[in-house]
């Protein structure tokens, strides 16, 4: 097994597409090449790779085919270093801009034309000593209940990012879904108080995921939370969602294109929150709260062991997964520039001077590994 410091630089050399990431809470870090540069893309989500997909999505989705790629497993993931976040530089006109955007989309909602919409920008920060592999493996320590990844096509580019957010996974004909809403910075507790304004904009993400899948999965819809959960320097309002499901009926496309985009990265109504935004935030999300991950990855397990067929212990079944999650907390790679992206949700009771502190707090978690 190579180091993951190995592995950057045979990709560097190779200059072919490839993904490392490790999936929330657990130790392994798996790594893909793809065999040769070609760019392929999903055509209806029974393909098996790994699937990197816009925010838009009348946009296809990447996929690196699980036909065309090389596994590698990572087995060095135990450096430490002492992680300080730097200052954020912030030009005062793009303080004001961000402010006036707010501002725009609250007038909006106060005139009955949505009930939510999720606001963003960018910030383009100049690298010095650091690359790829390095802010990788910070990424990895610093975040380890995040889903954490890099990854690069040449005719793309290169993006990296520690998502706290599930779109959804499919294990063993299980559906979990999750709507993640409300935020505030960690404090040192998880004792926290939510005001009014996170409280709706959660119910409002929840009832609208609720009624997306319900027509697909019907009463096996279940609801747990809201509960308070933490995203490195942040705490958020998570509600858990799930259902028993049969593909057969409800197809993993239709379920896809019930979920995304959210209303915890659009908005609610869906259509007319989009619309809002690609008219009003000034520039192209791209892969920003898009979604990555598994599609359909065969898994191997062995059977449960029983003292009445021991031979049974021999056998193996293979299984199917989809593990998908909303690009957020992420950053876009050119040369010596990252271009972070961060964003919030706004409703009636939002204050253009708490939202812009909000995505301060959110860039912490890029600046802390540049």
């Amino acid at each position: 097994m190579p180091s993951l410091q190995t592995f950057f630089k045979t990709a560097q050399d190779s200059d072919l597409p490839f993904v490392v990431y490790r999936k929330p809470g657990e130790q392994v870090t798996k790594a893909y090449f793809q065999k040769d540069s070609s760019l392929s893309y999903v055509k209806d989500y029974t393909e098996e790779g790994f699937v990197f997909a816009p925010f838009d999505a009348q946009q296809p989705a990447i996929l690196f085919p699980i036909e065309k790629m090389e596994q590698v497993v990572i087995n060095d993931i135990d450096n430490t270093e002492n992680l300080t976040a730097p200052e954020a530089i912030v030009l005062p006109e793009e303080q004001q801009a961000h402010k006036d955007l707010i501002q725009k989309g609250i007038d909006a909602i106060r005139n009955k034309e949505m009930e939510k919409v999720v606001l963003s920008r960018k910030q383009n920060i100049t690298i010095i000593h650091q690359n790829p592999y390095t802010a990788t493996l910070r990424l990895l320590l610093k975040y380890p209940r995040a889903f954490v990844y890099c990854w690069c096509h040449p005719q793309v580019g290169l993006w990296l990012g520690a998502t706290p957010e599930t779109l959804l996974t499919i294990k063993n004909r299980q559906l979990e879904t999750m709507s993640l809403a409300g935020t505030q910075a960690y404090s040192g507790t998880m004792e926290v108080t939510w005001g009014e304004k996170e409280k709706r904009e959660q119910e409002l993400v929840t009832q609208a995921i609720i009624n997306n899948l319900s027509p697909l999965l019907g009463s096996s819809l279940k609801v747990e939370g809201p509960v308070s959960s933490r995203a490195g320097n942040l705490v958020h309002l998570k509600t858990k969602l799930t259902a028993s499901l049969d593909l057969t009926k409800s197809p993993l496309k239709e379920l896809i294109q019930a979920l995304h985009p959210t209303p915890a990265i659009c908005g609610f109504p869906r259509a007319i929150a989009k619309s809002f935004i690609m008219a009003n935030e000034g520039y192209d999300r791209s892969f920003y709260t898009g979604y990555l991950g598994e599609l359909n990855m065969r898994h191997t397990a062995s059977r449960s062991r029983t003292t009445r067929n021991i031979e049974n212990q021999a056998y193996k079944t293979v299984k199917r997964t989809t593990s998908l999650y909303v690009n957020l907390r992420c950053m876009q790679w050119q040369g010596n520039q990252a271009r972070i992206y961060v964003g919030g949700g706004i409703t009636e009771a939002s204050s253009p001077e708490k939202e812009w502190e909000e995505t301060v707090n959110k860039l912490q978690t890029m600046h802390t590994i540049l």
